[in-house]
C-alpha cells in the first residue's frame, strides 16, 4: 500500500468542512430570510422552474424514514466513519479522484447531520398537527426548489444533497472507469 500523501488529508478536509460550511451558512441564510416553511413562502429565481422555498424533512432521500432520526444519524456517523477508514487507514486516498468524490459525501454527510441533530436551534410552532410547539426540531432544513413544469417537480434539497448526489456520480464514474483488475480479484 502506497503512502497517503499529506495534501490527500489537506484536500479531503477543506472539501468535506468548506462543504458543510456553505451548506450550513446557505440553509441559515435562506431560513432567516424566508422563515419557516409555509404554504405561500417561495421566491421564484426563474419563475416556473427554479426557487427558494423553505422546507423540513424528517427523513432521508425523497423523504423516506420518516421521523426515524436515530437510525439516520447514526448511518450518517457509521458512513462517515467508514469514509476515514477507506480514505486514510486502507489508502484509498492516494486517488485523487476518490479524495474529491468522498470529501463531497462526507460534507454532505456532515451539513445534513448536523439538522438532523436539531443543532440549528429551530422549533415547531404552535399549530403544526402532531408536533408539540417549542419542540425542537429534528430534521433536514431543505430551501432549492427545481421543477421542469407543474408536473414535474423535484423534493425541496440544499447543498448537502447536491454535494452527497455529485459525490455518488464521481463515485460511479470512478467504478466504470477503473474497474477492479484481475490481480485484485484473487485477493
Amino acid at each position: 500500500m502506497k503512502a497517503v500523501s499529506k495534501s490527500r488529508y489537506l484536500l479531503f478536509f477543506a472539501l468535506a468542512l468548506g462543504g458543510c460550511a456553505v451548506d450550513l451558512a446557505t440553509k441559515h441564510s435562506v431560513f432567516q430570510s424566508l422563515g419557516m416553511p409555509g404554504p405561500n413562502v417561495c421566491v421564484w429565481i426563474w419563475d416556473g422552474y427554479f426557487a427558494l422555498q423553505t422546507s423540513l424533512n424528517e427523513g432521508a432521500l425523497f423523504g423516506m424514514g420518516q421521523g426515524k432520526v436515530v437510525v439516520l444519524a447514526i448511518l450518517s456517523v457509521a458512513a462517515a466513519l467508514a469514509i476515514l477508514y477507506w480514505l486514510f487507514v486502507a489508502g484509498a486516498a492516494v486517488d485523487r479522484w476518490l479524495t474529491l468524490a468522498l470529501g463531497c459525501v462526507t460534507a454532505g454527510i456532515l451539513g445534513n447531520l448536523y439538522d438532523r441533530l436539531g443543532w440549528h436551534g429551530l422549533v415547531w410552532p404552535a399549530g403544526i398537527p402532531g408536533k408539540t410547539a417549542g419542540e425542537p426540531i429534528y430534521a433536514v432544513r431543505d430551501w432549492i426548489l427545481w421543477q421542469a413544469n407543474h408536473d414535474l417537480r423535484w423534493p425541496n434539497f440544499n447543498i448537502a444533497d447536491s454535494l452527497l448526489l455529485c459525490g455518488a456520480g464521481m463515485l460511479l464514474w470512478h467504478a466504470f472507469r477503473n474497474p477492479p483488475s484481475d490481480d485484485s480479484a484473487d485477493e
